[in-house]
C-alpha cells in the first residue's frame, strides 16, 4: 500500500476511532457512577456522626466530596434541588456532576474558558440533563448579576465556589441566593488560626499573582467568620485539606453540627509550588506556607 493509500485509509479510521473513544468515555463514566451508588449505600450504613472524611467518595470530585456531598443531603431538608458551581473548567471533574446524573439535579455551571463551555456543551450530559453551562470571567461585581441572568435566585441546593483566586471576596459579594449547602476552597498554607485572604483584585489570576502558584484564596478562618456573617454553619473539611463545608444554621440539624475553624481545619498533603519558571518544586508544608503568608494578605473576620 503506497503512502496516499496509508492516509486515505488512516484518515477513514478517524471517525470510527472517535466513536469507539466516545462509547469507552461513557461506558467508563457508567462504571464509575455505579460504583459511586454502591459507595454510598456504604457510606448510609456507617454511624453518621463522624467527621466528614468518613464519607468520602469519588465519582466525579477530584478528592472525595462526592460522598460527602451525599452525606450531607442525607441530614439537610432541601427544598430546590438546584446547583451552582463555578470554576468547573470542562466539568470533568467537579462537585456537582454526580448531583446532576445521579440525584437529577438541575443547576448552572460557569468558568472563564470559552473552550470548557464550548466542551461542556458537546457533552452528552447536557442534553441528557437540565444543565445550564455559561462562559464569565467572576467577579464581586458580576456574580449576582450572571446569576440573575441564568435565571438563579433564592432558594438553592448547593453552592459550590472554586476559583483559585479572590473565592472569598466573590463569596461575600452574593446576596441574590440562599444556598441550604456552600463548599468552599481555602487554602490552608494560611494556616488555622489566621483569618485572612488575597487582596481583592477583579482581574485576579493565580499564575500571575506569584510564581509559586501557592498565593491565592483564603484561609479557613476567614471562610468561616465569614459564614457566621451569612448564616452558615461551618460542617467539616475534607481529607485533602482544601474544602469546607457549610450548612445553612436554620437547616442544621443532627448528626451535623458547627464547627471552630480549629476544630474543622485540615492540613493538606498535595503539594503545588513552581519555581519561577513554573516547574513544581515539591516543598515541605512549612515551607510553602513561608512563601504565601509573607505576601500581602488583608485580615478579615474580626
Amino acid at each position: 500500500m503506497g503512502f496516499f493509500d496509508q492516509l486515505t485509509s488512516g484518515l477513514r479510521a478517524i471517525p470510527r476511532i472517535l466513536t469507539e473513544n466516545r462509547t469507552l468515555r461513557r461506558e467508563v463514566q457508567q462504571l464509575r457512577a455505579a460504583l459511586g451508588r454502591v459507595e454510598l449505600r456504604q457510606t448510609a450504613a456507617l454511624p453518621q456522626d463522624g467527621p466528614l472524611r468518613d464519607y468520602e467518595f469519588r465519582v466525579t470530585s477530584q478528592w472525595g466530596e462526592d460522598g460527602i456531598i451525599q452525606h450531607l443531603l442525607r441530614h439537610v431538608a432541601i427544598a430546590r434541588p438546584v446547583f451552582v458551581e463555578f470554576g468547573v473548567e470542562d466539568y470533568t471533574e467537579a462537585n456537582t456532576r454526580f448531583l446532576l446524573e445521579n440525584n437529577g439535579w438541575s443547576g448552572l455551571v460557569m468558568d472563564g474558558s470559552e473552550e470548557n463551555i464550548r466542551r461542556i456543551k458537546g457533552w452528552e450530559l447536557y442534553w441528557k440533563h437540565n444543565l445550564k453551562a455559561a462562559q464569565a470571567f467572576i467577579t464581586r461585581e458580576n456574580i449576582n448579576d450572571l446569576l440573575a441572568a441564568n435565571g438563579i435566585n433564592g432558594e438553592i441546593g448547593i453552592l459550590s465556589v472554586d476559583i483559585d483566586g479572590v473565592d472569598y471576596w466573590v463569596l461575600e459579594a452574593i446576596t441574590c441566593v440562599k444556598p441550604a449547602i456552600v463548599v468552599a476552597e481555602y487554602n490552608a498554607l494560611f494556616g488555622p488560626d489566621r483569618a485572612v485572604t488575597v487582596p481583592y483584585d477583579a482581574a485576579f489570576q493565580r499564575a500571575k499573582a506569584h510564581h509559586s502558584h501557592s498565593y491565592y484564596g483564603a484561609s479557613l478562618a476567614a471562610l468561616v467568620a465569614l459564614g457566621k456573617r451569612k448564616g452558615l454553619a461551618f460542617v467539616g473539611s475534607n481529607t485533602a485539606g482544601n474544602n469546607a463545608f457549610f450548612v445553612r444554621e436554620d437547616l442544621l440539624r443532627a448528626p451535623l453540627r458547627a464547627l471552630t475553624a480549629a476544630e474543622g481545619w485540615v492540613k493538606r498533603g498535595f503539594r503545588e509550588a513552581r519555581d519561577v519558571e513554573g516547574r513544581l518544586t515539591f516543598p515541605s508544608f512549612e515551607d510553602e506556607a513561608a512563601i504565601v503568608n509573607a505576601l500581602p494578605l488583608v485580615e478579615v473576620g474580626k
